[in-house]
């Protein structure tokens, strides 16, 4: 009961940090389930299914809110299949132990890439008055759907890959962040399937599952309520230290270090407090200059 009621935690913050973020709860919450010892292939199927039901509801609500853009979805959804098929298949015929390094490697690269994410001067405001389909390159879309599809089946990471890069190409927030979620239902679908067709469901515990999407049910209304009092920036953040720190811990091991491991966790409050203040390190322009 206590296994089941850490897990539903886990379902709870990763879905209340994907609430309020728009990314974060494969990353988040693999990283706890693969913390917790429970080998790579099933914590990546756990993973999945639950985004498959989060993702739904998020799906209809967003589709309601009239916040998707639906080619978007469909050149992030069919590369995004593929790409998870193959990241599972990968998942599937590699020893667990021999994994798990790189896998911590790459949920690394997802932390300081959430890091670099919250680190730049927010462009909300700006993107939901003047961003509109037209001003949106959608170039590179299909790939970066698939590489998202890959890390998806891996490491449950794919609001992070996608997101930022739909962001970057100048489609509105509330766009990137609806067509991602629905996209993502497809994409897990696809990385559950896989990985329950190569591994079965013996090695499963579905007591699990239902913690976690119950943990992350609960949560969906909180994060929608919260989000309007709670800063964004320090949210990510703090998902970004999270990840930087399990991970390394993980690596440390994995590696063997003994005191030297203390000189890696000091670096992320340092990468935290350099991405905090960067941009007030950046010049504003002088009012009245010519933009």
């Amino acid at each position: 009961m206590n296994d089941y009621l850490v897990f539903g935690l886990a379902g709870f913050f990763a879905a209340f940090v994907d609430g309020a973020l728009g990314m974060g709860f494969g990353p988040t919450s693999s990283t706890i389930l693969l913390g917790s010892g429970m080998s790579p292939a099933v914590t990546s199927t756990v993973v999945n299914l639950a985004k498959v039901a989060s993702g739904a509801a998020a799906g209809i609500a967003h589709w309601r809110f009239r916040n998707i853009d639906r080619r978007v979805v469909v050149r992030l959804a069919v590369p995004g299949v593929a790409g998870a098929i193959v990241g599972t298949t990968v998942l599937a015929n590699v020893d667990g132990d021999q994994i798990r390094p790189y896998l911590a490697v790459l949920l690394l690269l997802v932390g300081l890439r959430i890091l670099l994410r919250f680190s730049q001067r927010p462009r909300e405001a700006v993107d939901r008055r003047e961003s509109t389909d037209r001003t949106f390159d959608d170039r590179g879309t299909a790939v970066a759907g698939a590489a998202g599809g890959v890390t998806n089946g891996l490491i449950g990471a794919w609001g992070p890959v996608v997101t930022p890069f739909l962001l970057h190409r100048g489609l509105a927030p509330r766009y990137a962040i609806g067509s991602v979620n629905t996209a993502e239902v497809a994409v897990a679908a696809a990385a559950s399937a896989s990985l329950l067709t190569s591994l079965g469901t013996g090695d499963l515990d579905f007591g699990v599952v239902a913690a976690m999407l119950i943990g992350g049910v609960l949560a969906a209304p909180l994060a929608a309520y919260a989000i309007r009092f709670l800063p964004e920036k320090g949210l990510g953040m703090g998902v970004a230290a999270l990840l930087l720190v399990t991970n390394l811990r993980e690596l440390a091991g994995w590696a063997g270090l003994g005191v030297g491991r203390w000189g890696l966790y000091a670096l992320v409050p340092t990468l935290v407090a350099v991405a905090l203040l960067w941009p007030r390190r950046t010049p504003q322009p002088a009012v009245g200059a010519a933009g």
